[in-house]
């Protein structure tokens, strides 16, 4: 009898390891845009991405998330959807995303898919019909329109201002030229958000979530998973402040309780696959504990931990984001995420001060966070050590964010009574970050594609391409290729237990089963006692008797 059950013990515990993937998963993150073109038309698209899925096997990661590629008129970067089914023609179409899943699968990899819920292109079929059919029609419940202030309805609802800067507000037209009401937009004015006390709006998205699950996507990456759900009757804030993504800002159209409601019930269709699929929030909560909520559970399996992202390059600082991220996850029984990077912000190296002391930070902060409990993102090409791109021109800039607060800056200066939005939202520089990757070649596009690429590649970038630091031990892609190598063959790391060990200021010491970290945030070298047989660092060691001198901006990875 035992050895009947043996056998089914053993697949039980294995399915059970799969269903958890998630929680000690390292997800890399895919622009679409700026990853790899096919085609030549200087457009990153599913086909470029399929044929260099191999190299992300390679690297080390264990899934791919890849940013809309769904129909969109592209005002802000396909985040404006106009058909969540279908695949916009500049990436490829539905055999296409396909062949992609199917060929990740192939290779180990898992396929998480954004999904941008709390608003669609002004382009949607629905947001057309409600125009089409003006005031009082159904189809404008499926959005939040509203009739203006003042005595002919010529201001805004209320005071609610954009992310990207100006009213949160635009008015419509009626067909023979009046005006008419006004519709919601926390982001883009071709961006119109959905009402999701709407029963329809709730409906379609389970079916769109059941569209790809069943094409065989392993999970989705939640856009704006806090701003789905605002305030009964759409209060005003009571105060002329620019919307933020992060902050301690309590706001009536972030973070509201009954986004809770909708997460849970995604949860639900999740889990009746049975195979491990999950939901990811992308929430800017206040704090650790209300950022917790999203993952408690029966809601989501992760949530972005921008705190960690937003931590400045200080050794008490992030030692405090870390035992708060850490104990607000643990409450509910989550893992935590640990991001540096991403398509949103600017760049780790630069943001850690640029240059050569930027890039010794931003790879000893790589090998703090792949040591650290649970799951990690990386962002394309942080593996290469990219910078950001601080020096585009206005010419060729496509942020919608950078337009808007230069439209209005531009009011601002002729104005007599100034004032007005600030695009602080998002700082409107977001394509320094997003600029396509470098793969191989002395010149732009360096392999990115056939053609040229949609913004423009610094000369230096030659020197940070895929084929110009593959096999340099020095190099950040060897760095992280022995990294994740290593995370998945010492079995302290990855979800599980971590303590403190005692260090000198300056200095975090990490310590997991059989494993220790060190890192030095201090600008001058620092001498500890050996805790261990070093296994990897960003840096050369010194070794005099029993004791290590670590280098600046330096981490260090031992078997212990």
């Amino acid at each position: 009898m035992t050895q009947d059950l043996a056998p089914s013990v053993r697949e039980q515990a294995a399915r059970e390891r799969c269903a958890d993937w998630w929680r000690d998963a390292v997800i890399y993150q895919v622009y679409v845009r700026s990853f790899a073109d096919s085609d030549g038309d200087g457009i990153g698209d599913l086909r470029g991405i399929r044929d260099r899925l191999p190299y992300l096997a390679e690297l080390g990661v264990d899934a791919v998330w890849l940013t809309p590629f769904y129909a969109s008129p592209q005002a802000d970067g396909g985040y404006d959807v106009a058909d969540y089914r279908a695949v916009d023609p500049l990436f490829g179409d539905l055999s296409d995303a396909d062949d992609l899943v199917r060929r990740a699968h192939e290779l180990g990899l898992k396929v998480i898919v954004d999904i941008v819920p709390n608003h669609t292109s002004d382009q949607h079929q629905w947001f057309r019909a409600a125009l089409a059919e003006g005031a009082g029609a159904a189809s404008r419940d499926r959005y939040h329109f509203r009739p203006g202030q003042g005595a002919d309805g010529e201001l805004p609802p209320n005071d609610w201002e954009s992310v990207f800067g100006g009213p949160a507000w635009t008015r419509t037209t009626g067909a023979d030229g009046t005006p008419g009401e006004w519709y919601l937009h926390l982001f883009a004015p071709e961006q119109p958000d959905l009402n999701w006390n709407n029963s329809e709006v709730r409906e379609e998205f389970e079916s769109i979530l059941r569209f790809w699950l069943d094409l065989g996507v392993d999970g989705f990456r939640i856009d704006v998973a806090h701003g789905m759900v605002k305030a009964e009757g759409l209060p005003a804030i009571g105060r002329n402040e620019q919307a933020k993504m992060i902050g301690a800002q309590v706001l009536p159209f972030f973070d509201q309780d009954g986004v809770h409601e909708i997460h849970r019930s995604w949860r639900q269709l999740l889990d009746s696959y049975g195979d491990g699929r999950i939901g990811v929030a992308e929430a800017w909560a206040p704090s650790s504990e209300r950022l917790a909520l999203y993952v408690r559970p029966d809601e989501l399996h992760q949530a972005f931990n921008f705190h960690f992202l937003t931590c400045a390059w200080d050794a008490d600082a992030m030692r405090g984001v870390i035992d708060e991220s850490l104990a607000a996850s643990t409450s509910v029984g989550a893992p935590t995420t640990w991001v540096l990077s991403n398509h949103d912000v600017v760049r780790h190296p630069t943001r850690y001060g640029g240059g050569e002391a930027g890039l010794r930070r931003a790879r000893a902060a790589a090998l703090l966070t792949l040591a650290l409990p649970g799951s990690s993102y990386l962002y394309q090409g942080e593996e290469l050590g990219l910078p950001e791109v601080t020096d585009l021109p206005d010419e060729v800039r496509q942020d919608p964010a950078f337009f808007r607060g230069r439209d209005e800056a531009a009011v601002r200066n002729t104005s007599d009574e100034g004032g007005g939005g600030q695009a602080g939202g998002q700082d409107g520089m977001r394509d320094g970050c997003r600029v396509p990757i470098p793969w191989s070649g002395e010149e732009a596009p360096y392999g990115f594609g056939p053609g040229g690429s949609w913004l423009p590649q610094p000369a230096a970038w030659r020197e940070l391409s895929v084929e110009a630091q593959s096999g340099d031990p020095r190099s950040t892609l060897e760095l992280y290729r022995s990294a994740l190598a290593l995370r998945r063959r010492l079995p302290g790391l990855g979800d599980g237990p971590m303590t403190w060990l005692d260090a000198p200021d300056g200095v975090l010491a990490v310590s997991r089963p059989g494993f220790v970290c060190t890192l030095n945030t201090l600008d001058r070298e620092v001498e500890l006692p050996v805790p261990g047989r070093p296994v990897l660092a960003t840096a050369a060691l010194h070794f005099t008797g029993g004791s290590v001198h670590i280098p600046a901006d330096t981490c260090v990875w031992w078997a212990v």
